[in-house]
């Protein structure tokens, strides 16, 4: 798309709801699919977002929104980060240049943004679920409205999605799944005829012809039953050999389609016809994932989710080489590389996310030790404890908020029987614009309650590296998270240490007061000290390393001032300061006061992560001010 897309036409800027695009013409849809993959090239240019996503569903969206009387009808968008035509489309036009900005429209739908939002998302393989039980409350409520879940861009692949789609056929509650299939979820183009066939097949006439023919045939005395199963099982055998739609007819949906998911006209003649049939009905729509953004769709991984970017290019604004350091997750992904040299045994599990982890490179140099799953985080989890009962070293590589999927999977499967499974939680603590439901801010607390877990933390890139290599030689289960973003630049070691388990590391001593600090909090920590030793108070550091297990040194190390301040990344609630206050109670006699410095009982809004980070008070000043206070308390 050239530039001259932000000059053509003025359809989008007359838009306040999808009722204004009813009487548009197929021509003037059109013109206003190509205004709105403009806008959100042009915006996600400065804002950041998932841009191929959204541009792969531009058509799709107009035409759902054409078809259906939303709000009433609910659209559930799976993961929602295909949504952005969406919003454009119902009342956020005007904000749409706050995407994913402090106090802007989230980046994901979310229904107290605005009552088109049937269902607030941001994991994937739940739209099948959710529509489902919006469709189930309607039908009890004596509502006859249509519920639409959107699935696709990988989120087939979840087994949520596949547990949805067999109860929504063995109730056979009314509902539409449209499967967005961009080559990267299931299914190829099988060709126009199928399309034409599936849409042809539920037209109006058909749909009325087939129920008037089936009542003749019921009528005919004593073979009318016959004919009629002969009947349905060739066309059930007709439509199997021409589509793909066979699995999704054992789930006793509906199948329609391949439809070419960027034609207008094909998209509402199909939607619209769907009015005529019953029960559950699948949609498979094909698209092309960044569709009308050339650098997306040569790559639409790298432009699944970015940053700022030169619209004419597609290249990110350049840093300044002097101030470039690696980040948490390829130092992770390069000392992944180093120790499969060396480790034979090492294996790689991912969620979906080879690039966002760091593990691309690993994944090419040892193809036959890796294995990216999907959008199935269970199945990671267990899968690697099944390559642990067999002596090897599994590392599963998966962002701190999508891991909590698997819970149940870590407690039964993995910390159970203890096996040596290591789980490398990026984006631990704060992550910036994708706000709340990508915060990785529960994992300190929905780890530490569980037996045989070891959780550690790094203050900085070197010692992830020796984290890496300690979690590797031990005997059971094993969480190491780091944050987003860059590292600190420190210098990395040759040769990795193996990390005394469960010890507390001293940077700094002092008489008024202890920081005990965890991860991305360490350095903080010790900038902090540094000033309040210009105000006359003497504050010591401690690198926790270890939020599981505890070491039982703290309490003498907090003895002399008989203040202990523990700051983290993490929800106070369940977190490490908790542990220290559970750790204290357990010593008797020992008296120490506690103040606890983390993240609030609450889910932590979008914005950059340093502003967020110095609102909830942890950043340098924030430690400054809470630990001048505590000296200060009688």
């Amino acid at each position: 798309m050239s530039e001259s897309g932000s000059e053509k036409g003025n359809l989008l800027r007359n838009i306040e709801s999808p009722a204004d695009i009813k009487d548009f013409s197929l021509n003037q849809l059109q013109d206003l699919a190509e205004e709105i993959r403009w806008k959100i090239i042009e915006t996600t240019s400065k804002t950041g977002g998932h841009l191929a996503p959204s541009l792969g569903t531009v058509e799709l969206s107009i035409a759902l929104h054409y078809v259906f009387d939303t709000p009433k009808d609910k659209i559930i968008w799976d993961v929602g980060h295909q949504a952005y035509t969406h919003k454009l489309l119902t009342g956020r036009r005007k904000q749409f240049h706050t995407l994913r900005t402090y106090g802007g429209i989230s980046g994901f739908p979310k229904r107290a943004e605005s009552p088109y939002d049937a269902f607030d998302t941001g994991h994937s393989s739940t739209s099948i679920s959710a529509g489902l039980g919006i469709s189930t409350a309607k039908c009890l409520k004596g509502e006859k409205r249509k519920v639409i879940s959107v699935i696709g861009d990988g989120s087939m692949t979840g087994g949520m999605a596949f547990e949805g789609l067999n109860q929504a056929g063995h109730t056979e509650k009314d509902l539409i799944v449209v499967l967005n299939d961009n080559e990267m979820s299931i299914a190829p183009n099988v060709g126009a005829f199928s399309s034409f066939l599936s849409r042809k097949m539920t037209g109006k006439r058909f749909v009325n012809f087939k129920k008037d023919l089936e009542n003749f045939i019921k009528s005919l005395p004593g073979v009318g039953e016959n004919i009629l199963n002969f009947a349905r099982k060739s066309e059930d055998s007709f439509l199997a050999f021409f589509t793909p739609g066979m699995m999704f007819e054992a789930f006793k949906f509906k199948y329609i389609g391949p439809i070419q998911g960027h034609r207008l006209d094909r998209l509402i003649e199909t939607f619209g016809n769907t009015g005529n049939l019953q029960g559950p009905v699948l949609i498979h729509v094909l698209t092309r994932k960044g569709k009308g953004y050339e650098f997306a769709e040569k790559d639409p991984a790298h432009f699944h989710g970015v940053g700022s970017f030169d619209v004419r290019t597609g290249v990110p604004p350049a840093k300044n080489p002097t101030k470039s350091t690696p980040s948490y997750t390829s130092v992770f992904g390069k000392t992944m590389m180093d120790l499969a040299s060396r480790n034979d045994r090492l294996f790689a599990i991912t969620a979906a996310m080879p690039e966002g982890t760091g593990l691309a490179s690993y994944a090419k140099a040892f193809p036959r030790r890796f294995l990216d799953v999907g959008i199935a985080e269970q199945h990671a989890v267990t899968f690697a404890a099944g390559l642990a009962t067999e002596g090897f070293h599994p590392v599963v590589a998966i962002y701190s908020t999508f891991l909590q999927r698997a819970f149940d999977q870590i407690i039964h499967d993995v910390c159970l029987p203890n096996l040596p499974v290591v789980f490398a939680l990026d984006r631990g603590g704060v992550v910036g614009e994708d706000g709340p439901t990508h915060h990785g801010q529960f994992d300190v607390s929905y780890l530490r309650s569980l037996p045989n877990m070891t959780i550690m933390a790094p203050k900085d890139e070197n010692e992830l590296r020796h984290m890496l290599f300690t979690a590797l030689n031990h005997s059971g289960p094993v969480a190491i998270r780091y944050p987003r973003g860059s590292g600190l630049g420190v210098p990395l070691d040759d040769e990795y240490q193996q990390l005394p388990m469960g010890e507390i590391e001293i940077l700094k001593e002092g008489k008024d007061l202890q920081v005990l600090a965890l991860g991305s909090m360490v350095y903080p920590s010790l900038e902090a000290a540094r000033l309040l030793e210009e105000e006359g108070l003497s504050a010591g550091v401690l690198n926790c390393r270890f939020a599981k297990p505890m070491d039982k040194k703290i309490a003498a190390l907090a003895a002399p001032s008989g203040r202990l301040l523990v700051v983290e990344e993490n929800v106070r609630m369940g977190g490490l300061g908790g542990g220290v206050l559970e750790l204290l109670n357990d010593m008797e006699g020992r008296d120490i006061r506690v103040k606890r410095m983390g993240l609030p009982d609450l889910f932590v809004e979008q914005g950059p992560a340093v502003l967020l980070r110095k609102n909830l008070g942890l950043d340098v000043e924030g430690i400054v001010k809470e630990a001048r206070d505590f000296c200060q308390e009688a």
